[in-house]
């Protein structure tokens, strides 16, 4: 695995010794940008990011130990190894001191060069390393524990121990709310890259005319408004773990650059024409039928097919009741911690209750039920009594409709309506507003034939 990155500033006043440079470092797998002074340079910095920087000392308008401090000033740029054919022991002290990792003198072997960018990448893992133990001690108890009591649940845990330690791509399916993203977070961290970045994108979130750039990223002027080059959520992941959330909302025309990141390992920033190695474990979600997708012509086959090398199906909450009473007292758990109180207990009919209920919202809708129960209940029990009782309840009890999908559709509709109606109309407005994606609420506004 890679977590550094290859690209390498060069700042030297001497078109043939930048063109020496570029030929032995791209040779030696890294990606070159040339600068000929310091001025030049810190422009190049301020829209970029470059993790090693080779800089000469002697230069026009800018010298090396000005470019130095400068840098160091406005705390921009990366490892700077300094380079200089008058070399003593004095200017390479003065060198260190203002903040460079390392000190060559010309003219030098190819491999002298190499040997000290491998030295300066060696220091930044060791750096990112302990920047992320740091974080990781510093987050504390996890929030993503995965609570079970079921075999179905026991089977599928099993399965994510095994599968966890391939670097195969694995698609999560299940209805919503089932908890795709926390076996996808299991997954990653039971891996050899668990201690390496995990990045999540929900698909079916971002506007299509922002997802190439969310995730492949952006050279400066590839667009209007892209004033610097942005790297992507793809070389985030870097090294990690990329969890495509909807993967089934990927728009299509960007569903072959996927396919490419998932066979080559590559991708181009939009306004590139040259590839970049990325090295990520690509994990997928949905809760659509991608097979019904791609017969419909709405998802490409050979994508579908390197996604699903493994597929792990969620079961529903209905088809593993016995998981109901101890999520049930893990959401009570954890929400007495958060809100510093004793946490009450399940009486044997509010289990009753809570065992009987189909949850077509699965666990998410089962503890936001439990989070209200609790606003409502203040004693050292969770009656029956205490728990909001909702319209899907007090019509079970009348022998009326008490379908959740039904009171779900009829609450998106009445959100779609006030959304373009705040809006004036205004579609893409109305998406943001409603957090879903522009393609999405088009999709609805045709189901529901919703005026606008």
């Amino acid at each position: 695995m890679r977590n550094e990155k290859n690209d390498v500033l060069i700042v030297d006043d001497e078109a043939g010794m930048r063109h020496m440079l570029r030929l032995v470092l791209e040779k030696g797998g890294y990606r070159v940008t040339e600068a000929k002074d310091g001025r030049e340079a810190l422009d190049y910095l301020r829209h970029g990011d470059y993790d090693l920087i080779l800089c000469d000392i002697r230069m026009p308008e800018m010298d090396g130990l000005e470019f130095l401090r400068e840098i160091a000033a406005r705390d921009i740029g990366g490892i700077v190894i300094m380079m200089s054919a008058y070399g003593s022991v004095e200017t390479a002290i003065q060198c260190l001191k203002a903040g460079a990792y390392d000190y060559i003198s010309k003219p030098f072997k190819p491999d002298e060069v190499i040997l000290a960018l491998r030295k300066a990448q060696q220091k930044l893992r060791l750096q990112r390393e302990n920047a992320l133990l740091r974080k990781k001690l510093s987050r504390g108890k996890s929030n993503h524990e995965i609570v079970f009591q079921s075999t179905a649940m026991e089977h599928l845990m099993a399965m994510v121990s095994r599968v966890a330690q391939s670097f195969s791509p694995v698609l999560i399916t299940g209805e919503t709310g089932t908890g795709k993203e926390l076996v996808a977070r299991a997954l990653h961290r039971q891996s050899a890259r668990g201690d390496c970045p995990f990045v999540a994108i929900n698909c079916g979130a971002i506007a299509s005319g922002l997802i190439e750039s969310e995730l492949f990223g952006h050279s400066r002027g590839a667009f209007t408004g892209a004033l610097q080059q942005k790297p992507g959520l793809i070389e985030e992941a870097d090294g990690g773990t990329l969890f495509l959330d909807e993967i089934g909302e990927l728009p299509l025309e960007l569903q072959p650059k996927l396919l490419r990141v998932l066979q080559e390992g590559e991708i181009r920033r939009v306004g590139e024409n040259l590839p970049r190695k990325v090295d990520v474990r690509v994990l997928a979600a949905t809760a659509l039928d991608l097979r019904e997708a791609v017969a419909k012509s709405r998802f490409r086959d050979d994508l579908y097919f390197r996604l699903a090398v493994v597929e792990i199906n969620i079961p529903p909450l209905r088809e593993r009741r016995e998981d109901i009473p101890v999520l049930a007292k893990h959401f009570i758990g954890v929400i007495a911690d958060r809100e510093g109180r004793s946490a009450p207990c399940l009486t044997p009919l509010a289990l009753d209750v809570l065992r009987r209920q189909n949850w077509d919202g699965n666990v998410r809708e089962l503890a936001n039920f439990i989070e209200r129960a609790m606003i409502f209940s203040r004693g050292d029990t969770l009656e029956i009594d205490g728990m909001p009782l909702d319209r899907r309840f007090e019509n079970r009890k009348n022998g009326k409709d008490f379908s959740l999908k039904k009171a779900s559709v009829r609450l998106e509709k009445e959100y779609i309506r006030k959304a373009l109606a705040v809006t004036a109309g205004n579609r893409t407005q109305a998406a943001r507003l409603l957090e879903i994606s522009l393609r999405k609420l088009l999709y609805k506004i045709k189901e529901y034939r919703i005026e606008s």
